[in-house]
Parts: structure tokens; C-alpha cells; sequence
């Protein structure tokens, strides 16, 4: 089986090309793959597989030709992942199925429109820019917890589930090797994505981020998202309302995203993707229990 390896601000993936809709790809078999130490590594995995073929895609396959099927790094099954459909959109550039400029991909969460820049003149690749869509702000309190320290926290909804909390230390969050704890019980019956948030400046923060199913990551395209969402409303900004569009710089371990609100509510996020390997999975070893 084919694959590659790809990032976007550190976090990574597993590329696995399957245009006919003929690879098999059970939850542990992902798991497997993204293993750092027995596997080839990574936070999730892409199948790449066009929309026609794919029942949960079939429906958006006369506006976008290639559906993402994104799994976290246990196996699980997500809806969105914003560093993940820039890695995508750039596989797509390499492996000429699509150039540069707009693209369409269908994803769980639905169908992002993608801008791949071109190149840079010294070869360095153009920064790839998504249409998140728009926002939700579902309402309820939400009590974030690590440890004795807990913090009101801003449920925010990219497609997927979030919850952000702003914090005086980025260090308060923990390890993060397990899942924050959540109030109420029930909350987030599929798991939740936190993200615990610092000041650094006039509409620049910085972020740690817990994502379901994968642990702390380097980065995460949604959670940057729901993040200065979160971030723009604390501060008293909502493009709706003032007419004009609003635009946060989020810092995270991995790198830096630029996260822009419009006036109509489309969230919009532009950062680097890279493709950094490729290769062939041994077979012995992928059919192996």
C-alpha cells in the first residue's frame, strides 16, 4: 500500500492515496499506522478517496471530486481537520490532481473550499488557505478541568466539537497526555477537542491543544479556528455586527496560523502544509494482527 507523510505546523499525518475506494482501513489498522514507535507515525490519518466512490461523499461529488476520510491517530473517525485539508489540498498539488489556485473537498463536515498559492520564487511552497465555514456557538456553560485548576470554557463548533478555555499559563494545562476533564457530564458525548489559550498581544495568542482520539498536538487548523472565534468575542469583535472582518494570529507549538472571520461568518485559516516522505507499507507487516 502506498502512502506518504505530510505536515501542517507539525501536525502530521499519514497520506494514504486510494482514488477507487478500494482500500480497507478498520480503526485498528489506523491506529497501527500512526504509531509512532511500530508504525510510520502520526496525529491522523488521510484517505484520500474521490467523492463518487465514498457513501458518506457520493452526495457532494458534483462540487468537489475528492472527499478527505480523516481518522484521528487511534482509528476514530472525525469530521474535520483543518491542518489535515491543507496537507490534503498539497498531495492533491504534488500528485497532479489538482493545481494551483481553488479547490473544492468534500470532508464529513461537508464541502471546504480550498486556495493552494503558488510558489514562492526561491521554490518555497505557497501557504494554502480553507474556507472553515462558519462558527457555531452552542449555548450552555462548559467547565474545563486539569488537575485542582478549573476554567469556564466557550463551547465552539467547527464541525467538530471544541472547547476553549483562557488560561494565565499555558503550563496550567498539564501533560495533556489524557483528556481534560469536561462539566457537565454529557456535555460532549463524542469527545471533545480542548484548547486552553494565552494573550500575546493585540489579536495574537498562543495555544496548547488536547484533540480527541490523538492527545496534545503540534497544531490544529479547527481548534485555531474556534479559537479566535472564541478570542474575538471575548474581546467584544463579531464581523456581523461592526461590518468589518476580524483577523487573529494563533501561535502553537508547531507553527503559526492566521485566522480571518468575515463579515458573512466564514471563518477562513491560511498556513503551510508540507509533504516531507513517501513510500510503500510492507505488506507482511500491514496484514499482520
Amino acid at each position: 500500500m502506498p502512502f506518504l507523510k505530510g505536515h501542517g505546523a507539525e501536525n502530521d499525518f499519514v497520506i494514504v492515496p486510494d482514488p477507487d475506494g478500494r482500500v480497507e482501513l478498520p480503526p485498528a489498522t489506523v491506529a497501527r499506522l500512526c504509531d509512532r514507535r511500530a508504525g510510520i507515525g502520526g496525529d491522523g490519518l488521510l484517505r484520500v478517496v474521490r467523492s463518487a466512490l465514498h457513501p458518506e461523499a457520493a452526495a457532494m461529488a458534483g462540487e468537489a471530486e475528492w472527499f478527505m476520510d480523516y481518522r484521528n491517530g487511534d482509528g476514530s473517525i472525525a469530521e474535520m481537520c483543518g491542518n489535515g485539508i491543507r496537507v490534503f489540498a498539497r498531495y492533491l498539488l504534488r500528485a497532479g490532481l489538482a493545481g494551483s489556485g481553488d479547490l473544492a473537498v468534500a470532508t464529513r463536515a461537508g464541502i471546504r473550499r480550498v486556495h493552494i498559492a503558488k510558489d514562492a520564487a526561491d521554490g518555497t511552497p505557497g501557504d494554502i488557505t480553507v474556507d472553515m465555514g462558519r462558527a457555531h456557538l452552542p449555548g450552555g456553560e462548559v467547565t474545563v478541568s486539569v488537575g485542582a485548576r478549573a476554567w469556564r470554557a466557550r463551547n465552539v463548533s467547527m464541525g467538530n466539537p471544541h472547547a476553549v478555555a483562557f488560561v494565565a499559563d499555558l503550563e496550567h494545562a498539564g501533560s495533556l497526555l489524557a483528556a481534560p476533564a469536561t462539566a457537565p457530564e454529557g456535555a460532549y458525548p463524542h469527545g471533545v477537542n480542548v484548547e486552553f489559550v494565552v494573550d500575546r498581544g493585540p489579536r495574537h495568542v498562543a495555544v496548547r491543544v488536547h484533540e480527541r482520539g490523538s492527545g496534545e498536538t503540534r497544531a490544529c487548523g479547527t481548534g485555531a479556528c474556534a479559537v479566535m472565534v472564541a478570542a474575538a468575542r471575548r474581546d467584544g469583535i463579531d464581523p456581523a455586527v461592526t461590518g468589518s472582518p476580524a483577523t487573529y494570529t494563533v501561535d502553537m507549538p508547531g507553527g503559526q496560523l492566521v485566522i480571518t472571520e468575515r463579515v458573512d461568518g466564514t471563518v477562513e485559516m491560511t498556513g503551510p502544509a508540507v509533504i516531507v516522505a513517501e513510500g510503500l507499507v510492507d505488506p507482511a507487516w500491514l496484514d499482520k494482527e
